[in-house]
C-alpha cells in the first residue's frame, strides 16, 4: 500500500477536481419566482431590484446614501430553489464581475432578504482567498410580513453533522465557534484529509441558517441554507466559489445538494463555553 502524506497540501485536489458527481443530490429547480420581480432595500437606502425569468435574473443595483458601489444593471444566469414555503435560494455568477458571485435569500413570509456576496480574491497572511459580504434589507413587494429578520447565530455551536452529497461523497462538520468549524472527508477524492476554517452563520427562520464557509488551502468558500428542524433528515443546497485549477481561467462555481443528520451534540461547561467565551 501506498503511504499518502495527507499533511501535504500542495497535493490537495483543486476545486475543479471536487466537482465531478458532487451536485448528485441537487434539489431540483423552482420556476416558482418566474416573472416576478422582488426589490431588496438595506439600511443604506441601496436598492437592488431582482426580476426572475426562466433561468435567469434581471437585477438593476442602484446604491443608497454611503454606498461606494457604482450603479449597474445586468441579466445573469440564475438558479432559484424553493427551500421552505415562502422561502426561496437564489444563485448567481457575475457575468461582468466574475470575480463575485450572489447568494439571495428571499424569505416571502418576514418580507426579509439576505444576500451574501463572495467576492475572490488575493490570499494574504492577514485574510483567505475568497471574501462573504452579508447584507440584510427589506422586500419592498412583501407589504408587512411576519418573522424576524436574519441575523448571525451561535445555535450551531457544539453540533457535529454527516453530509452526504453523493453516492460517493461525504464529509462531516463540527461547528466549533462563531468563527471556526472543523470538516473532515469521510467519503470521495478527499477521503482522509480534514481542516478547520473560518465560518459564519446567519438564522433564517427557526430552525433554518444560512451556513457559510472559507477555506485557508484550497481559494474558494461556500454558501449554503441548511435545514435542521429534523435532526435525522437534515437537507441542505448551496454553491462552491473559488479560483479554477488555472488561476488565468474564469473562476469556479457549481451548486450542489446534500442530505445530513445530526451524529452528536457537544455542551460545553458554562465557562468553557467558546460562543461566551469570544463574547467577553
Amino acid at each position: 500500500m501506498t503511504e499518502v502524506n495527507l499533511s501535504d497540501t500542495s497535493t490537495w485536489l483543486p476545486l475543479d477536481g471536487l466537482a465531478p458527481g458532487f451536485d448528485a443530490s441537487k434539489a431540483e429547480l423552482s420556476s416558482d419566482l418566474d416573472g416576478r420581480t422582488f426589490t431588496v432595500v438595506d439600511e443604506r437606502g441601496t436598492r437592488v431590484a431582482h426580476t426572475f425569468g426562466p433561468g435567469t435574473v434581471s437585477w438593476d443595483y442602484r446604491p443608497g446614501a454611503g454606498d461606494p458601489i457604482e450603479a449597474a444593471q445586468q441579466t445573469d444566469a440564475c438558479e432559484v430553489i424553493k427551500v421552505d414555503e415562502d422561502l426561496y435560494y437564489a444563485q448567481f455568477h457575475h457575468d461582468y464581475h466574475p470575480n463575485e458571485s450572489v447568494s439571495l435569500f428571499l424569505d416571502l413570509r418576514s418580507g426579509y432578504a439576505l444576500s451574501v456576496i463572495a467576492v475572490l480574491g488575493e490570499r494574504t497572511v492577514e485574510q483567505v482567498a475568497v471574501q462573504h459580504l452579508f447584507n440584510v434589507g427589506r422586500i419592498a413587494e412583501v407589504d408587512g410580513g411576519v418573522g424576524e429578520a436574519p441575523a448571525p447565530t451561535l445555535e450551531l455551536i457544539g453540533r457535529r453533522v454527516l453530509w452526504v452529497y453523493s453516492s460517493e461523497h461525504a464529509y462531516e462538520h463540527v461547528y466549533l465557534s462563531p468563527h471556526w468549524y472543523t470538516w473532515q472527508c469521510l467519503a470521495g477524492p478527499e477521503q482522509g484529509l480534514a481542516d478547520t476554517d473560518e465560518n459564519t452563520v446567519y438564522k433564517m427562520r427557526p430552525g433554518i441558517y444560512v451556513f457559510t464557509w472559507r477555506e485557508g488551502v484550497i481559494p474558494c468558500g461556500s454558501i449554503t441554507i441548511a435545514d435542521h428542524r429534523d435532526a435525522k433528515a437534515i437537507r441542505s443546497h448551496g454553491v462552491l466559489f473559488g479560483e479554477a485549477e488555472d488561476p488565468a481561467a474564469k473562476p469556479t462555481h457549481f451548486t450542489f445538494g446534500a442530505h445530513g443528520r445530526l451524529i452528536s451534540n457537544t455542551i460545553h461547561p458554562a465557562e468553557y463555553d467558546p460562543a461566551r467565551a469570544l463574547a467577553r
